[in-house]
């Protein structure tokens, strides 16, 4: 068995099936038992984790009873759990714990770089990070002593992450790393590594001012919040930048390969031994002969240091100086003190080889020959440790340079025998590249000749073979053969001060296209405005063609590398997807298929809301997921084109949705747009969708918005039952409850249900703000029957969500009743539903909901792990309300015990959160300020209050 604690815990066979492990407390158990796998864990420190400082009565027996419900849910045949006098332990291999095998793993690919092994080091780090899923013991953050391992497991991938990231830029993959190294200086501001990792990419990648202005950032962050100034190692890549001598792991290596090399044995013993003798060597041939594949493999078998240089995207030949500069990791005479007049690149290029030993690969040579030519002319007299191997289609016509010419790979020769076929290098380059796209396939008698055919007419180029072998995912080989004629061209000549790799994808995207029919033409240009694929249904209504000839289409589309379809959605690659989009603007249709895209997903978004109010909630959920680049990309487009019917009803009907997934900020930026678009006003029959783009809005603490007045007074501009119910909870906690309490709250709930009559979830939903505001007002008694109606509600519905926040309220109000069995009972029912639900936001507020109880109850070590744990989930949702509510929770507990200066700093840190803009945010801004006064009041005399006040 598998043991996974990063992320929701989960116990998996050998065949892949995940074994159903039960409850919350069951799931957090044997997290428990994990963290000490292979050790017993005494009875005292399981029952403090589950059941905290002041366990119930019988606490042994309901740990043994655990222990035997674990027991039970493994499988019989394994039976890990093994009692000890000291307590338990479960005999299990460390390395089948996911969190021992990431340490492991980390630690091995910490090694390999410390050693300068950057490949391996990036393989091992990659599978140690692969192993999260989520928050490390996300089932049981909240036992004690859990949240303090999961920061110190989350502090170690952090490390991991940079080790990874070090790895990669040794690499030379600084450009693919940037949008991720300013994610993690994002999400992290003071980690000074990821930011010297950052301004070390960018340098490398000849972008000295962002380098120069990250550390900038980083300064002035980290004085306002620390008061200190950037650390030695960061304040040295500062000056490196300055130098322009910023290079340490960011230098570019060989490019890395995708496929087998196949048939230039000769010719790479050929290199390797003139690279022995001579300085200068230069690949030459024709376009597409394989001269770049050879010079990288000819040089990864070179001891010592190399450097490739790509010329073929340089427009101009005076640049080739710059490429050499960029690619050993230099900066040019830009950032070098004006004190240096006269100082060229290349003399700066001379000085840093003058005794480095080294072979510098020059790729694509011919569309800046004399350049080329001249600067390794120049580098070769003054640097006498240096190497050259240059790529090109004519000689650089220096003295001393060594010629490997290459042509095509040999082909059998007319008359030959087809027995004979495979001993030719063209036939069993075709037969590989075809077996990647066609696994099936193989070369036999029957196709045998067509194969040679194909290998003859395109003279054996292996870049010509590669693109006709990738055809056979389409076509047969008969009618690639019959093709080629009319494609030679396109595939081995062009503009030769284009890039070969640009012009060849081109190619490549053509003469498929090319190869489709009328329909099929029409379903791939119309397939483009789909953003994260589409489901046939989908694809079917906004395409717009009969339903027969469509799926025809699609179908040949697939059949023809055209579209991909994997998970029941059909996909384009992006490369595809941007040249069919230039076919659809060409058609005059692109506008037309927004309109059809965004009509759909408009649809489809009012009927998955309905759908989030029931039994179903979860499977629309799912289906919401799927679908939400398409849903974002239809709102975005609509704003853009100012659809403002669309966009603000694409805002009404994912307002329940954005709320169940934790996306209230993304809601609140996309909400924000839409009213841009709409104005101060609602427009004529747009004034629900008005409303709720404004509370959406409100989330996100931004600026002024139209007011709209109370709920009783949207409600009734309405004039009818809102078609997005969650309108009604939206504008609680945007502009607070009715100020009656609970009085005005039944007087609302009257007025809607005279527009809307009996309908269950809004009934239940006011139900429960009734029982909040009775609760908030001391009349428990009819507090408690609200609730209940509430739940019973809800519960008939099928909603989970509206389930558990009023369970979250019944188990408040058993906790100030002075019942804390039933509240702790009301909360463990709570935590259930919001794992089904999978809202890391959600699961927040329980915990904090719980911790409440808990500090109530004078649990303050249960508490305090509770606020933990609901800061740690609202810091990773970026949810400020609850990141404020979790500090100010261990504000009291630090208050209670006494620790007031730690009270203090928790509760100003959360006033520094973005608590403006919208009711429940002002609410807790205000309860924060209350609190602080009561700190100043107890540091005045010394004394901490008692639980019970807090």
């Amino acid at each position: 068995m598998r043991f996974r604690i990063l992320g929701p815990t989960q116990v998996v066979l050998a065949d892949g099936r995940e074994v159903p492990v039960g409850g919350p407390r069951l799931r957090a158990l044997l997290a428990l038992l994990l963290l000490d796998a292979g050790r017993v864990v005494s009875a005292e420190r399981l029952i403090d984790g589950l059941y905290g400082e002041h366990p119930p009565r019988g606490a042994a027996n309901a740990l043994q009873s655990q222990v035997s419900r674990l027991r039970q849910a493994l499988p019989a045949e394994h039976d890990p759990v093994e009692f000890h006098p000291a307590g338990y332990r479960l005999a299990v291999d460390p390395d089948d714990v996911d969190a021992y095998r990431f340490e492991r793993l980390a630690e091995a690919g910490r090694r390999a770089l410390a050693s300068g092994d950057w490949p391996r080091a990036a393989t091992v780090l990659r599978e140690a990070l692969e192993l999260w899923r989520g928050p490390a013991l996300a089932d049981a953050i909240g036992a004690a002593g859990a949240p303090a391992q999961a920061a110190r497991l989350d502090e170690l991938r952090l490390a991991a992450i940079e080790d990874r990231v070090e790895a990669d830029l040794a690499l030379g993959a600084q450009s693919a790393l940037i949008a991720e190294l300013r994610e993690l200086v994002v999400a992290h501001p003071l980690r000074e590594r990821s930011r010297g990792q950052l301004m070390r990419a960018l340098a490398a990648l000849g972008r000295p001012a962002e380098a120069l202005a990250e550390f900038e950032d980083a300064r002035h962050t980290l004085a306002e919040q620390l008061g200190v100034d950037p650390s030695a190692e960061l304040a040295a890549v500062h000056l490196a930048v300055l130098r322009g001598e910023e290079r340490g792991s960011v230098e570019p290596v060989l490019p890395g390969q995708l496929t087998t090399f196949v048939g230039r044995e000769e010719e790479l013993k050929r290199v390797g031994d003139l690279l022995v003798e001579r300085r200068l060597v230069t690949l030459t041939g024709p376009g597409g002969a394989g001269k770049t594949r050879l010079a990288i493999e000819a040089a990864g078998r070179v001891d010592g240091e190399v450097r490739f240089v790509e010329l073929a995207g340089l427009a101009d030949g005076s640049d080739v100086p710059q490429a050499v500069l960029s690619a050993l990791g230099l900066r040019d005479a830009g950032l070098r003190a004006p004190a240096e007049p006269g100082w060229q690149t290349t003399d700066r290029l001379v000085e840093a080889l003058a005794e480095r030993r080294l072979l510098l690969v020059l790729d694509n040579c011919e569309h800046v020959l004399v350049d080329a030519a001249r600067l390794a002319a120049r580098l070769l007299r003054a640097c006498p440790a240096l190497r050259v191997l240059a790529t090109s289609r004519e000689p650089l016509g220096l003295a001393g340079e060594a010629l490997c010419p290459l042509s095509g790979l040999a082909v059998p020769p007319l008359g030959a025998s087809a027995l004979d076929a495979d001993d030719y290098a063209a036939v069993g380059l075709f037969a590989q590249r075809a077996a990647d796209v066609a696994p099936d396939f193989t070369v036999t008698p029957a196709n045998v000749e067509m194969v040679l055919r194909i290998c003859r007419s395109l003279d054996g180029l292996p870049l010509a073979i590669e693109l006709a072998a990738a055809r056979l995912r389409a076509l047969s080989v008969a009618e690639v053969a019959a093709r080629l004629d009319d494609r030679f061209r396109l595939l081995s000549t062009g503009n030769r001060a284009a890039s070969p790799r640009h012009r060849t994808l081109r190619a490549v995207v053509e003469w498929s296209w090319d190869l489709l029919d009328d329909a099929e033409r029409k379903v791939a240009r119309r397939l483009t405005v789909f953003a994260g694929g589409a489901t046939l249904e989908a694809a079917g209504r906004v395409c717009g063609l009969p339903t027969f000839e469509f799926v025809d289409a699609l179908t040949g589309l697939v059949d023809k590398s055209f579209v991909e379809m994997t998970g029941g959605r059909y996909r384009m690659l992006e490369t595809v997807r941007a040249f069919c989009a230039e076919r659809l603007a060409e058609a005059g249709e692109a506008d037309q298929l927004r309109r059809a895209h965004t009509a759909y997903f408009l649809e489809f978004a009012w009927t998955a809301s309905d759908h989030l109010r029931c039994a179903e909630q979860l499977h629309w959920l799912r289906r919401l997921d799927a679908e939400r680049d398409n849903l974002h990309a239809a709102l975005r487009r609509a704003t853009a084109a100012g659809d403002t019917s669309d966009a603000a009803g694409l805002v009404a009907a994912l307002s329940f949705y954005w709320w169940l997934r934790g996306m209230r900020g993304e809601g609140a930026r996309l909400a924000t747009d839409v009213l841009d678009l709409l104005g101060a006003e609602a427009p004529p029959g747009l004034t629900e969708e008005f409303a709720l783009c404004v509370y959406n809005a409100s989330l996100a603490g931004s600026g002024p918005l139209p007011s709209l007045g109370t709920q009783r007074s949207v409600i009734r501009s309405l004039g009818r039952a809102p078609r997005q119910p969650f309108l009604l909870y939206l504008s609680g906690i945007s502009t607070g409850p009715p100020s009656g309490g609970a009085e005005d709250v039944d007087e609302l709930m009257g007025e809607l249900r005279r527009l809307v009559g009996a309908d269950p979830w809004i009934n239940a939903l006011g139900a429960m703000g009734s029982g909040s505001a009775l609760m908030w007002s001391d009349k428990w008694d009819r507090a408690e029957a609200a609730l209940a109606t509430a739940l019973d509600g809800f519960r008939g519905t099928g909603d989970r969500w509206g389930t558990m926040i009023t369970l979250g309220a019944l188990g408040e109000l058993a906790a100030w009743q002075g019942d804390p069995a039933t509240a702790g009972a009301h909360m463990d029912e709570a935590m259930g539903l919001v794992e089904a639900l999978g809202s890391a936001v959600d699961q927040a507020d329980m915990l904090r909901t719980r911790g409440e109880i808990r500090l109530r109850a004078g649990d303050l070590a249960a508490a305090h792990d509770d606020f933990a744990g609901a800061l740690l989930l609202a810091q990773r949702s970026g949810a400020p309300e609850f990141v404020a509510s979790a500090r100010l929770g261990l504000a009291q507990v630090a208050r209670v015990r006494g620790d007031l200066a730690a009270a203090r700093r928790f509760c100003e840190e959360a006033l520094a959160g973005g608590l403006t803009g919208w009711y429940v945010g002002e609410a807790a801004r205000a309860e924060i300020i209350v609190v602080l006064k009561e700190i100043a009041e107890a540091e005045k005399v010394g004394a901490p209050p008692s639980a019970d006040g807090a």
